[in-house]
């Protein structure tokens, strides 16, 4: 499974920005697609994961401003940003996990993308 994301960009405080994540080759069903984010100097954090059921979870600082979502083929997923703050400068990476009953999950990563968000 390979990871492309795109989407970031420069956008004022206010502003509105949608990511997205493309997967190319087969995807396990069970699986947690999600995104992560790593601002300069600071350590990659937790954004947020949709689940293969559909069910979403996400970090404090951005419930209720950030949506993730998938396309109906469950192939790619999506990271809607909306009353973006400075603080939510950084790359954006996406992550697909796949979740196995017999082995070990697998784990792919994007190559990111910098969402800068400007005061």
């Amino acid at each position: 499974v390979q990871l492309q994301a795109s989407g970031g960009g420069l956008v004022q405080a206010g502003g509105s920005l949608r990511l997205s994540c493309a997967a190319s080759g087969i995807i396990y069903s069970i699986n947690v697609m999600g995104w992560y984010r790593q601002a300069p100097g600071k350590q990659r954090e937790y954004v947020g994961t949709i689940t293969s059921y559909g069910g979403t979870d996400y970090a404090d600082s951005v419930e209720g401003r950030f949506t993730i979502s998938t396309n109906n083929a469950k192939n790619t997923v999506y990271l809607q940003m909306n009353s973006l703050k400075p603080e939510d400068t950084a790359v954006y990476y996406c992550n697909v996990m796949e979740l196995f009953r017999d082995r070990r999950p697998s784990d792919y990563w994007g190559q990111g993308t910098q969402v800068t968000v400007s005061s």
